[in-house]
């Protein structure tokens, strides 16, 4: 009887999910899904839910294969040497490989008063508590979101569209992954929408009152709300696990998401720093990713030699409301092209994507191993970047186990 091959994934998110489920095609591996929620977050969707238009979670049964066990608890710690993680409720679940998948979340912020006063999104706890504060206040009072990147914009069209009266804080360029085409079409359904944007240098929030928020140039911005989407962070679990990370906490890995430390960890999704050259935090990077981790995982089960990331992107899509939306399209290298799609058509193409991604997931659970996205050729940009030593890591040697 062959032996049989236990994968602990820590994470239910895009990332983790889909690793999940890709792992599951083997019947000789279990999975087991260590998340701290029972049902799956819609993350893109979490603006939507403190708006009152969107509850953003969907049942894991819809979403993850049958074969994966799920447990419900959170992993405080990581014992690599003994191969085995720590739960929060006391126990312990051991593992011969381990997908790291723990996600993103709120940087804390580093403002007087920003971690008392102002309220983050980034989580669906976060935007839970958020939503029943908006409620209690009167339809007039000041909102004021700091934070023009998509959360940002997209939180403060989505409740402006609703009647509310919203500032956006841009701290610096409103939407700077946009192109400047994209970045105007942005600003006039903003403008539309009766939302005051504050852009520049000079608009950085430097504190945050329980009614104010007061900018670098020395202007208080009256706000009965305020929103915080500037900036993400991530656990630290794999740093109090000893395992080696970047500045912002990721775990490194060499090209194959392969820990630099140990042969049988691998990473995935916005808690990844691939060769120290981390890709933008999103749903569109995580799901490749997580595929990515779990061929890997896979390839090491099989004695085989693992491939290397070759990740792409189309873009940047964020919502502007019910009523209109933007796909700014990209190189493959992430930067933006001078070409979007606006408006209306702008909100149904958002509405496909965050559909899709859920669809996504889905297909995999039903088929683990149909999804292919993470093999789209185009990675050449990232190989010339990591040729030239942008990255803080070097892709580690093939280590053994």
């Amino acid at each position: 009887m062959a032996e049989n091959t236990d994968v602990v994934v820590i994470g239910g998110g895009y990332a983790g999910v889909m690793a999940a489920n890709r792992l599951s095609r083997r019947q000789d591996v279990t999975v087991t899904l260590i998340n701290p929620r029972a049902s799956f977050v819609e993350r893109i969707r979490l603006h939507q839910l403190v708006a009152g238009s969107h509850d953003a979670v969907v049942e894991y049964r819809k979403v993850l294969a049958e074969g994966v066990d799920l447990v419900v608890d959170s992993v405080v710690r990581i014992d690599a040497a003994g191969r085995g993680v720590t739960l929060a409720s006391g126990g312990r679940v051991g593992y011969d490989h381990l997908v790291y998948a723990v996600g993103s979340g709120s940087a804390d912020p580093s403002v007087p008063g920003a971690a008392e006063f102002a309220h983050p999104i980034a989580t669906l706890e976060d935007a839970r508590r958020l939503r029943p504060l908006l409620g209690a206040a009167p339809a007039t009072a000041a909102v004021t979101v700091v934070g023009a990147g998509p959360t940002g914009i997209e939180t403060a069209a989505e409740l402006a569209e609703r009647g509310r009266a919203v500032t956006l804080v841009c701290g610096g360029v409103l939407g700077p992954y946009l192109h400047a085409r994209g970045r105007r079409s942005v600003a006039g359904r903003l403008a539309a929408l009766g939302v005051t944007v504050f852009e520049g240098p000079d608009t950085k929030v430097t504190a945050v009152t329980a009614d104010a928020v007061r900018l670098a140039d020395g202007r208080e911005l009256p706000s009965r709300v305020t929103i915080w989407t500037a900036g993400f962070g991530v656990p630290d679990l794999a740093a109090r696990s000893g395992l080696s990370t970047d500045a912002l906490g990721r775990l490194l890995t060499d090209e194959t998401l392969t820990s630099v430390d140990d042969v049988r960890i691998v990473a995935a999704g916005d808690s990844a720093a691939p060769s120290g050259l981390a890709l933008r935090m999103s749903c569109q990077a995580a799901m490749p990713l997580g595929a990515r981790a779990a061929d890997t995982v896979l390839s090491r089960i099989a004695e085989e030699r693992p491939e290397t990331l070759n990740q792409v992107f189309a873009g940047q899509c964020i919502s502007l409301g019910r009523g209109a939306g933007i796909f700014q399209f990209a190189h493959r290298n992430d930067t933006a092209l001078w070409f979007h799609v606006a408006g209306r058509p702008g909100a149904k193409l958002k509405e496909v994507v965050c559909k899709g991604t859920v669809k996504h997931l889905a297909d995999e659970a039903a088929k683990p191993g149909a999804y292919g996205l993470h093999r789209v050729s185009g990675g050449a940009d990232r190989s010339r970047r990591l040729e030239a030593g942008q990255g803080g890591t070097r892709a580690a040697a093939e280590q053994t186990a």
